[in-house]
């Protein structure tokens, strides 16, 4: 609508402009044959009148009085010429001669002379006015030409000018006024229409699969919003529904595939424990001398296997059954470095840029979560010449960052979107929900938790948690 008004605008004071100027050519064109025609009147009229002979040479004699009073009378100065376009008379005063051409140029006698209307207009411009020039035959009784008549004519447009400047600024003033009226119209009408669009937008900006999410209620909408705020309205119920249905659907399927996982990883010790003992009663004899060594043997095998049986259950007793968050107020840059004492790897250094850095967390969570991602680490760089592991802890605004970066083989593009899933990991020996417990922790803290990797070049877990803790378990 705006636009509107503006194009509008520009286009009709471009058309008025454009008006005026042919209004103003034309107003002069019709002024000057006017004039010319009066003046030829006037000059036929003294040549009827005349006792000397009408000749060319008597044009001088003829007009000697009667050119200044046709030229009072009509109230415009005119000249005369012979037809080899010498000056025979002139109305203006003599002061002004020099100024009033003597002789024609040939190229005007030559145009008068092949004009069909026997007339011939020339058109210049002086001092940055313009001004036309007439020229005509003086006709004796005969209708012979003896003579030529020139007529100056200034186009004096000030009159023009200032009625367009005038009808410019009160058609400026009416198109300011649709401008505002344009303005104020467009932003009460777009507010109306977007009004309803609005509530939409934000109540769907504030869908959430995890909550149960609020239906849309606009009095008197319009019919096509109407429908929208229905067809939202049906899709929450049927969003919810369908929420409730996926959610027991992936918990069972979790369940599902971990007693797999678990059932896997159990089975791996108990098969050589079965060998073991078959073995052992196949080849067990009370008078062998060398009986000792081959029970300690046996025992040795037997506790190596519970031992990883045991690991496999702390796991996931680890990940599946996570202890109440028990939050105090402790220096995250000792706690982490406290972490760190466990390791005995050279190639692990630390780095915190404060002394102190105070946050309200679980000590044993925090812990928990620095290990299994320096664990990872130290597990991505057996193959380097030279290993290096850094973790480094410092405040991002109201957030305590930890990173942890190695040098190692980095992660593959094709497992990047699994790494954080439990029971996915790229290694032999475990069962991958290290980095799956780390992730719900860090959630549960409402914290994040990125990593950034290339392939043989290394990678950076960046965890950030607030040092003000808001979750509830």
């Amino acid at each position: 609508m705006i636009l509107l008004v503006l194009i509008a605008s520009v286009l009709i004071a471009g058309v008025t402009i454009y008006q005026y100027r042919e209004q103003s050519q034309d107003y002069h064109e019709n002024r000057l044959e006017r004039k010319e025609e009066q003046i030829k009147q006037s000059v036929d009229y003294t040549l009827k009148e005349t006792t000397y002979p009408q000749t060319t040479e008597n044009l001088g004699l003829i007009f000697m009085n009667e050119i200044f009073e046709i030229a009072d009378v009509q109230n415009v100065n005119f000249n005369i010429y012979d037809l080899q376009g010498e000056l025979i008379k002139s109305s203006r005063p003599k002061l002004e001669k020099d100024s009033i051409s003597n002789c024609l140029d040939a190229e005007v006698l030559n145009k008068l002379s092949a004009s069909a209307e026997r007339r011939f207009v020339e058109e210049n411009s002086t001092a940055g006015e313009k001004y036309k020039a007439s020229y005509t035959y003086i006709n004796d009784g005969k209708f012979k030409p003896i003579g030529i008549l020139n007529l100056p004519y200034f186009e004096d447009n000030s009159f023009n000018e200032k009625e367009l400047r005038e009808f410019l600024i009160r058609l400026a003033g009416v198109y300011l006024l649709m401008l505002f009226t344009a303005i104020g119209l467009a932003y009460f009408i777009s507010k109306y229409i977007t009004r309803s669009l609005q509530t939409v937008s934000e109540m769907m900006s504030k869908t959430d699969l995890t909550k149960s999410n609020e239906k849309i209620h606009i009095k008197n909408p319009s019919l096509e919003v109407g429908r929208l705020v229905d067809s939202y309205n049906a899709m929450i119920d049927e969003l919810e529904q369908s929420a409730g249905k996926l959610a027991r659907s992936e918990r069972e399927q979790a369940w599902r595939e971990m007693a797999k996982q678990v059932a896997h990883e159990i089975k791996n010790p108990l098969t050589p424990m079965r060998l073991s003992v078959q073995s052992f009663e196949r080849k067990f004899d009370v008078n062998d001398p060398d009986i000792e060594s081959k029970i300690s043997e046996y025992s040795k095998t037997l506790i190596q296997q519970i031992d990883t049986m045991s690991n496999i259950a702390s796991a996931f007793s680890n990940f599946a059954e996570m202890p109440a968050q028990q939050n105090e107020t402790l220096n995250v840059v000792e706690i982490v470095k406290l972490a760190l004492d466990i390791f005995t790897e050279k190639y692990i250094h630390f780095v915190a840029e404060e002394k102190s850095i105070i946050a309200k967390l679980d000590r044993t969570q925090l812990i928990r979560v620095v290990t299994n991602l320096v664990k990872n680490a130290i597990q991505a760089v057996p193959e380097v010449a030279v290993p290096n592991i850094v973790v480094s802890v410092s405040s991002e605004g109201k957030y305590v960052k930890i990173n942890v970066t190695d040098n190692g083989i980095g992660i593959s593009d094709t497992y990047k979107e699994k790494i954080f899933e439990p029971k996915f990991t790229t290694k032999s020996s475990g069962m991958g929900l290290g980095l799956g417990m780390v992730k719900n922790i860090v959630e549960t803290y409402k914290g994040s938790i990125e990593f950034n990797s290339q392939k043989d070049m290394g990678t950076v877990f960046t965890v950030l948690l607030p040092k003000e803790n808001e979750s509830v378990n």
